[in-house]
This record gives structure tokens, sequence and C-alpha cells, in this order.
């Protein structure tokens, strides 16, 4: 059983979240990531808590198995490090602000003329183009102008950020993706590529229902909370004791839902298509909650899922680490320490190829500057 890229090295200039969640991704496939840390602090994830033995959990979740060296790129003996590093791997990742690469002398045309078949990804707020390309951005930023948080949150009330940092992670699913195009090309006998990924620009690709609704009627629509703006009944739901959702996204399903709530609307002109549904959401929901808050969310989730309606609870973090179905799928995973005992969880690969390992552990997040031994034997060792 084999990882799809291994063999391929990455060398990894990224902190924080965008960058480090892509070269994860790349790892978890298979490649040796090569991760340039800033001396004397590094990765600034370093610092974030929560803390367990002096470490963070954040920074083991995102850089578990990669190998650590510090260099100052402003010092002439670590740029030869850099350099020598450069001309041993397949791709080189930064998310540093659009101009600080090229000032260092390591820009993409830079690199590009020296090492043509090397790809240069770069995940940043706005990308390497347009009128603010060297602005900051955090994942706060680019949800807000993005649209996203136009349309979080419920009716009414002030918007909201996503609660997990999807300006960050989303970028960093595009970039590698992007990586993996270039690789490819690249096998095919093609030059190096630039990968240029924008926060920005990932937050308006992931909006599909919300462009499509705002280029078709003119109207940009606003929060709706849980319920999908285009789909009914698709939505969260009272039962006696609490919420848990309903998603019936055709006419077949929510058949079945009015069979199984016993309710004999599926004929009615108000409710007998999705379009239909969609105009009369608040009717529709307060007659399904009729007859939901009769039991409880158990009751309810046991009898829909019996009859292949799209159901299941509301659970917090906690109870979905503990969830049988994603147990089952590999997708809670212990981080080692240094001695291999268990120091962290974290949460597995969820992309599943046949004849590829999913081991159950990941190797230990590295010390800042710990792999520099190896590192240097290894470049050694290269020019023998």
């Amino acid at each position: 059983m084999t990882q799809p890229l291994a063999g391929y090295i990455i060398l990894d200039l990224t902190h924080v979240l965008a960058g480090p969640f892509c070269t994860m991704t790349l790892l978890d496939l298979g490649a040796r990531v090569i991760k340039v840390e800033k001396p004397g602090s590094g990765d600034d994830t370093r610092a974030f808590p929560p803390f367990k033995d002096g470490k963070s959990a954040y920074f083991a979740a995102l850089n578990h198995g990669k190998a650590s060296i510090a260099l100052d790129l402003k010092k002439e003996e670590d740029c030869k490090t850099f350099e020598a590093l450069l001309t041993r791997v397949d791709v080189i990742v930064e998310n540093f602000r659009p101009g600080v690469m090229d000032k260092l002398g390591y820009g993409w045309d830079d690199l590009h003329a020296a090492f043509p078949k090397l790809i240069y990804g770069s995940v940043s707020g706005f990308g390497h183009t347009g009128p603010d390309a060297r602005k900051p951005a955090y994942d706060m930023v680019v949800q807000a102008r993005g649209g996203v948080m136009s349309i979080t949150g419920e009716k009414g009330r002030d918007p909201v950020r996503v609660g997990a940092s999807i300006g960050d992670i989303v970028a960093g699913m595009f970039l590698a993706q992007g990586i993996l195009a270039a690789l490819v090309d690249r096998e095919r006998g093609a030059k190096g590529r630039k990968v240029d990924v924008s926060m920005l620009d990932s937050q308006l690709a992931i909006l599909e229902h919300a462009v499509a609704i705002t280029t078709v009627t003119g109207k940009p629509p606003g929060p709706s909370g849980a319920r999908h703006p285009s789909i009914t009944p698709f939505e969260t739901f009272h039962a006696s004791d609490g919420l848990f959702v309903i998603a019936a996204g055709n006419d077949k399903l929510f058949e079945k839902l009015c069979i199984t709530l016993d309710l004999p609307i599926s004929d009615d002109a108000r409710f007998a298509s999705n379009a239909a549904r969609c105009d009369n959401a608040r009717l529709l929901k307060r007659l399904i909650e009729a007859v939901t808050l009769e039991h409880t969310r158990a009751h309810w989730i046991a009898k829909l899922s019996a009859a292949g309606v799209p159901t299941g609870p509301i659970q917090t973090v906690a109870e979905a680490l503990k969830d049988p179905q994603i147990l089952a799928r590999n997708m809670v995973v212990d981080v080692l320490d240094k001695n291999g005992r268990a120091a962290f969880k974290a949460a597995g690969n969820p992309i599943k190829l046949s004849d590829m390992t999913d081991p159950t552990t990941r190797r230990p997040a590295p010390d800042l500057d710990g792999s520099r031994g190896e590192i240097l034997r290894w470049l050694e060792n290269g020019r023998t």
C-alpha cells in the first residue's frame, strides 16, 4: 500500500493556517514536508493555546509529521542552506504578503529562472494581482468582504463569521488542488507553474447559491439561519427536547417525510414542488413542527432515518469526536510525542484512496529547528 505523493518533497515557508493546512494535506497524501520557520519564535501558532506539556495543540494539529529548520533569509549562511534545499524539492509553498519573497530574491520570476521545474505555490489574502494585492488580510476580513458573513446568522441579527476558519481552510484546499494539478502537468513534460490562490477569491468560489440568486434576481440573499434559501425543507426543527435537522432535498424525499410524519400535504399546491415549498417555507415549518414537537429528537431521527429521509442530531464537537461513523472512517487520530506516546488528537485524512495507508496515528509535530541536523546531513549526502 503506497501513498500517491511518496517521493515528492515540499518546502513549506507557510505559517498560521491556510498554508499549513495545504501542506498538511499534501503530507497526508505521502509528500515529505520541510517547514522553514523564523529563528527564535517559529510559526505563530506555536504560541496558540491550548497547550499540553508546553506544546500547542493547534500547532500539532496542522504540522504533525513535518520537519522543521529555522532559517533567516536575510543572512547569507542561511540563504545558502535555503538554496541547497531548492535544488532538492519539487514544490515551494509560501503565504507571505505579495512582494515579500521578491524582496528576498526568491519570488516566482527568480526561482522559475533558476529552477524551471520547481512548482511555486502561494496563498495570500487577495492574490498577487489586483489593486489590493499587497493589503494584509485574515480569515475574518475575507469572510466579511467575500460575502460569506452577509448570509451567515439569523435574519434581523448582526452578521457573524462561520465558526470554522473557512477563509483560510478553503484557500488551503484550493492551493493543494492547484499544486496537484501543476505536479500532473509537470509529469507530462511541462515546466513548473506558479499557483496563486487568494483567500478572497476562494470565499466567492463557495457561494454557489448566493451568486446564482444575486445574478438572476438582482437581490442578494441575507442570512437565513439554518435554512437553505433554495431547498425546502432543509433546516432545523424543534422536537420535544430540542432541535434536530431534516434535509428533504427533492420531491420524493418530501413525500417520504410527509408519510413518516403522517402529514397529508405532499399534494397540496403550496408544497407540491421545491419552488412552492421555498415560497411557503415558514408555513411548512410550522406544520412540520406541529408534529415533531410531540416526540423527542431521538424518536424522529430513528423514524426518519428508517424511512430514508436525511436527518441527524446537532452535535457538539465533543459528540462529533465520538460519533461511530466518524470513528469508523479513522477521522480522529492520535498525534504522537517524540517518545511515541499519544499527545494530541487531530482530524484524520478525509481523502480515502484505495491501496493507500490510512494510519491511526501521526508522527510528532516538530520542535522549532528540531530537524536541522537531519536536513543538513540529507543535503550533504545529496551533493556526493
